[in-house]
């Protein structure tokens, strides 16, 4: 393990290089990005590996310095790329010391408005694991990131003890999946049920998704079965230094191009177009458990009225909707959305139920509204589940 001086002394020599990993699109396997790595390179050429130093680097300020170091080696790099006339953003690693680093968002700015590069072009990493203290400084910070231009990506995740709770609060844009969930070369049903599941509610957080350590062909495969946005891995490309990296980004190689993209669209991939149609159609939609009488809003955009709470009991669901309505449309709104009476429709071989109304907009303004509840069969359970669909009327 190499002291802290030895490794100031490398980045003052010049040893200290940033090696990129290119990333790529998982459909047509073309480059998209890269992310920077550090690796200390001797002067006869042996390549010193970053779990040489970096952990000793972690115990104090070093590692601030390596960051910056790479912050100021990837934005030279991005504008020899810019003399090619194409370049590809790259994610640089920062280290939980720079949340509470005085004037960091200043001096990220600076650095990058120093070389004339796009904020855009910078990809600020932070670890999943550096997310597990103060939750409101790392919000705080991210936010920032975010707002001064920069691209915010989660690396690592599902390294660790998971929290889709940050995910959630967090203004991110991309989430990175940790090579630890590919470990069993997604043979395994479990793993694959998680990958699944994490891909699914990225995408509805409308999250780019990056998968690390790819190195097989199956692992590519169910990758794109899940929809995953980019590629990064040895199945690929192996990190390497700059001039192999710009050399590779002159040429643009597309290494496993697919003939037909439709060919390996798989059923996670077309759920997720899929839903995105529906919630583009219908600014209401609602799903609900007849039996266990609940519901949770799915969408809820632009629709005449907004004030309906987004998750709770049908029941109340219906009594809320149903003082809504025009005095004259509230019996039959209340009458055909009544639980108990969906489910005697349901048991009576009913498949979906529909009423038009009119509805008490925000605005003071009563419009025309189509309800249609849809019976769906729940795969794992005998309850009974109704998918909601609204739309707002054209006016007669």
């Amino acid at each position: 393990m190499y002291t802290v001086e030895e490794i100031f002394e490398a980045m003052e020599k010049g040893e200290l290089q940033a090696y990129y990993q290119p990333q790529y699109d998982a459909m047509t396997c073309g480059i998209t990005s890269a992310e920077a790595l550090v690796r200390w390179v001797k002067p006869d050429g042996k390549v010193i590996s970053p779990a040489m130093f970096i952990p000793e680097a972690e115990k104090s300020d070093a590692i601030t310095a390596i960051d910056w170091y790479m912050l100021e080696c990837a934005c030279r790099m991005l504008k020899k790329q810019e003399e090619d006339g194409r370049q590809f953003p790259v994610a640089v690693n920062f280290s939980r010391r720079h949340i509470g680093e005085e004037g960091f968002i200043e001096r990220l700015s600076k650095t990058v408005d120093g070389y004339g590069l796009d904020h855009s072009l910078i990809e600020v990493e932070i670890t999943e694991s550096a997310m597990v203290d103060d939750m409101d400084s790392i919000l705080e910070w991210i936010s920032d990131v975010h707002n001064a231009g920069f691209i915010v990506a989660i690396d690592d995740f599902g390294s660790g003890l998971s929290s889709l709770q940050f995910v959630k609060e967090m203004p991110a844009d991309i989430l990175k999946i940790d090579k630890s969930l590919l470990s069993e070369n997604c043979e395994n049903e479990k793993e694959r049920i998680v990958l699944e599941s994490i891909f699914y509610f990225a995408n509805r957080l409308n999250m780019t998704t990056i998968a690390e350590g790819v190195e097989t062909k199956e692992q590519l495969s169910f990758m794109r079965t899940c929809d995953c946005k980019k590629i990064q891995g040895y199945y690929f490309a192996r990190p390497m230094n700059e001039s192999d990296y710009l050399q590779l980004c002159r040429e643009y190689i597309c290494v496993d191009n697919t003939a037909d993209i439709l060919e390996i669209q798989a059923p996670t991939s077309a759920l997720n177009l899929l839903m995105k149609v529906v919630f583009r159609r219908y600014p209401l939609v609602i799903f609900s458990n007849l039996t266990r009488n609940s519901f949770y809003m799915m969408t809820y955009k632009e629709f005449t009225s907004t004030g309906c709470p987004s998750t709770g009991v049908f029941d109340e669901l219906i009594e809320h909707g149903t003082l809504s309505m025009h005095p004259d449309d509230r019996e039959a709104f209340s009458t055909t959305f009544n639980r108990l009476n969906l489910l005697s429709a349901h048991e009576n071989g009913v498949k979906e139920v529909r009423l038009i109304t009119k509805q008490l907009g925000d605005d003071g303004v009563y419009r025309r509204v189509e309800t249609t509840d849809y019976f769906v069969k729940s795969p794992s359970s005998e309850d009974v589940l109704v998918i909601t669909l609204c739309d707002n009327l054209p006016e007669d």
